[in-house]
């Protein structure tokens, strides 16, 4: 399987693309980082990252893309900016046909270090140790994007058997079967 990350960001979007399976050992293919300036405008902010994504996808074709859940923070400014990314990252994806899936940081810390509080230094410890690479990628947010590739790989197989379960239950419900006396 191979995975594009997407740390969001207005200034600097984190991206990385991983490769591998669930239980084996995990290749990094590529990581780096779409940037916009403070100077410019938030439209044209915007189309840079899409203009970014669309080149890391044309480039790695990945089969499903990661994406870190925008949670609450105390600056409403940042968090608007931060889903703002996040959801040019999706459509870009989505306009594809490639799936989505998004991951909570503390999912992602919790899979990649097995703390869901870890600091940005665990993770990009962990993630230098995970794909065997000679230092942590910088800056934090490319190595945020490779952590979330890596926990979408190791979390695909369960999330995609509770989906199936998930699926067959709304069918059993749907036309249930008749019982005859």
């Amino acid at each position: 399987m191979r995975v594009l990350g997407v740390d969001p960001g207005l200034t600097r979007c984190g991206v990385g693309v991983v490769e591998g399976v669930a239980g084996r050992a995990l290749t990094m293919v590529a990581v780096g980082v779409v940037r916009t300036s403070a100077d410019s405008g938030l439209g044209q902010r915007l189309v840079a990252i899409e203009q970014g994504i669309e080149q890391w996808l044309d480039e790695h074709r990945p089969e499903s893309v990661a994406v870190e859940r925008v949670f609450s923070q105390h600056n409403v400014r940042t968090v608007m900016g931060t889903a703002q990314a996040s959801a040019v990252a999706m459509l870009c994806a989505a306009r594809r046909g490639i799936p989505v899936t998004l991951h909570t940081p503390s999912e992602v810390k919790a899979a990649v270090t097995g703390s869901g509080r870890a600091d940005k230094a665990q993770v990009g410890a962990m993630v230098t140790r995970l794909l065997r690479l000679d230092a942590p990628p910088k800056p934090a947010d490319a190595a945020d994007a490779l952590a979330l590739a890596i926990c979408h790989i190791w979390r695909a197989p369960a999330m995609n058997r509770l989906q199936q379960a998930q699926a067959a239950h709304r069918q059993a419900q749907v036309s249930p079967r008749k019982v005859t006396r």
